[in-house]
């Protein structure tokens, strides 16, 4: 795993600082990114930005568990699931 991480702060200073908008700017840009993509995905459309990130919601089945400290069986109940992809450029950063 990564030993080091950037906060939202400290990505909106880096982008603030490499587009030469203000970070209140910046800022309300990621909130709005971040709201429409959240809202994207919870009404079942997929987002893409073609060469760096898939985001879209997938199903879970039903299926049957077991409760680790009793060991009983459960039900778990159908649901949602959000599958995030890199894309050729994303994957071509990391290496």
């Amino acid at each position: 795993m990564a030993d080091k991480s950037l906060n939202k702060t400290e990505l909106v200073a880096a982008v603030a600082a490499a587009s030469g908008q203000t970070q209140s700017a910046v800022n309300d840009v990621l909130d709005g990114l971040f709201s429409t993509l959240a809202d994207s995905v919870s009404s079942g459309t997929k987002v893409t930005i073609p060469g760096w990130i898939a985001v879209e919601r997938t199903e879970r089945a039903a299926r049957t568990g077991r409760n680790p400290q009793t060991g009983a069986t459960i039900e778990i109940p159908a649901g949602h699931s959000v599958k995030i992809s890199a894309g050729s450029k994303l994957k071509a950063a990391a290496k």
